[in-house]
C-alpha cells in the first residue's frame, strides 16, 4: 500500500477523565511529532466517545511508530485515563482540501 493513511484510535472515556485526556493530548502534541505525521486531532463525539485521528505520509511511517511501544502515543493516552482503545487504519483514496478563511 502506498500513499497517505489515516489512523483512528478511539475509546469511550469516563466523564470525570475527559479533561485529563484533553490536557495529555495537548502536552503530547506540543512536543516533537513522529516522522511522517502530517496532521493529528483529538475529536469528541456523543456518549463519551473520543478519537485521535492522524494523517500519515504513508503506511511505512505509521508502521514505524507502531513498532516502537514508546511511540504509540494515542493508545497510551486512552489507557492512561482508564479507557481501552480501538485502532482502525484507512487508506486515503481521494481527498479535497478547502481554503482556510483567516480573520
Amino acid at each position: 500500500m502506498s500513499g497517505q493513511v489515516l489512523s483512528e484510535v478511539s475509546a469511550v472515556v469516563a466523564t470525570d477523565r475527559q479533561a485529563e485526556l484533553v490536557t495529555s493530548y495537548r502536552e503530547l502534541v506540543a512536543g516533537p511529532l513522529p516522522e511522517g505525521l502530517i496532521r493529528t486531532e483529538l475529536l469528541r463525539g456523543p456518549g463519551g466517545r473520543w478519537r485521535v485521528q492522524s494523517l500519515w505520509r504513508d503506511l511505512a511511517a505509521l508502521e514505524a511508530v507502531r513498532a516502537d511501544p514508546k511511540l504509540t502515543a494515542a493508545p497510551r493516552l486512552f489507557r492512561a485515563v482508564g479507557a481501552e482503545p480501538e485502532l482502525t487504519v484507512f487508506q486515503v483514496t481521494a481527498a479535497q482540501v478547502g481554503a482556510l478563511a483567516l480573520g
